[in-house]
């Protein structure tokens, strides 16, 4: 009896593969691992950061071999990821493997040497958290423990292979950062030097963002877009800037929401807690909401 109705459920859901309007693979070119990309990812934490994602201590007698160790993994393993990613690229459908692999190499070796120009944006994120917060004691304590500079550091790892046009990995990675953090940075922002994003839970920046140096932002803040236009189809218009720009020096408070492509925050500025904002704000300007109506009741004991 319960022979036959595994089998009717196994019958019923393989029926549904064949109109399920695409969310099934079978058959398709093997896409990306999704485990892979995450152990790639957490290589990559290792060579930025050495010394501090260790069980043990990490000499300088020792160094050396680690980092060879940690790159050549990360070569092997990023190059047959970005191989099969580039495989299922509809632009690159007209390269044969032996071309979609010579890619995935070069696409590697460009990321790996970028990694020094990476550690330096990132030591300037770890200055720029140290500097922020009163709270933090020492780069070290803004390194192991501030979910802000995690999330930023596998954006910028992501944003690499973002601008080299790999589909699929970018995504797998900041996603990764997603739900690890609960900050959401779209690979395809672009973001400058000595950005702190403080506690940082509920942060979301969209794809085509654009925030300049020294920019500060906290919690709940959300650069996004207005409503999508569509074509005369009726589908999303895709390739547009939808995202708002951020400008030298901005502070957004806590819970702050900025949308639209044409808005853009003036240098200097400082956006306040839970403001929502549409429009463009010139330079050297504070927004804020007005206090609200406070209502005080006693409670009898």
């Amino acid at each position: 009896m319960q022979k036959t109705l595994i089998a009717q459920v196994v019958e019923d859901t393989l029926s549904t593969y064949e109109k399920d309007g695409g969310i099934n693979h079978i058959e398709g070119p093997n896409l990306p691992s999704r485990e892979g990309v995450t152990e790639i990812v957490t290589n990559l934490l290792h060579v930025i950061f050495p010394g501090y994602y260790e069980k043990q201590e990490l000499s300088k007698a020792d160094v050396t071999f680690y980092i060879w160790e940690k790159i050549v993994s990360v070569y092997h393993n990023l190059s047959r990821e970005v191989f099969k990613s580039l495989r299922y690229d509809p632009k690159r459908k007209h390269l044969d493997d032996e071309s979609l692999s010579q890619q995935s190499v070069e696409i590697t070796i460009n990321l790996l040497h970028s990694l020094p120009k990476v550690r330096e944006k990132l030591s300037k994120d770890v200055e720029a958290a140290y500097e922020g917060d009163p709270a933090a004691k020492s780069f070290n304590e803004v390194i192991l423990s501030y979910p802000g500079l995690e999330a930023v550091t596998i954006y910028r790892i992501a944003h690499e292979l973002h601008i080299q046009q790999v589909p699929l990995i970018p995504r797998i990675m900041t996603e990764f950062a997603h739900t690890r953090t609960g900050i959401d940075i779209h690979p395809g922002a672009e973001i400058g030097e000595y950005f702190f994003i403080d506690h940082g839970t509920g942060v979301v920046i969209g794809e085509t963002c654009q925030i300049g140096n020294n920019v500060r932002i906290y919690q709940g803040v959300t650069l996004g877009a207005l409503s999508f236009k569509k074509d005369k189809d009726g589908k999303l218009v895709k390739g547009i800037k939808r995202h708002p720009t951020i400008e030298d020096n901005v502070i957004i408070y806590a819970g702050a929401t900025i949308l639209g492509g044409d808005t853009l925050i003036g240098k200097n500025s400082v956006v306040g807690g839970n403001v929502w904002l549409v429009e463009s704000v010139p330079p050297n300007t504070t927004v804020t909401l007005k206090f609200p109506e406070l209502t005080y009741s006693n409670q009898k004991t």
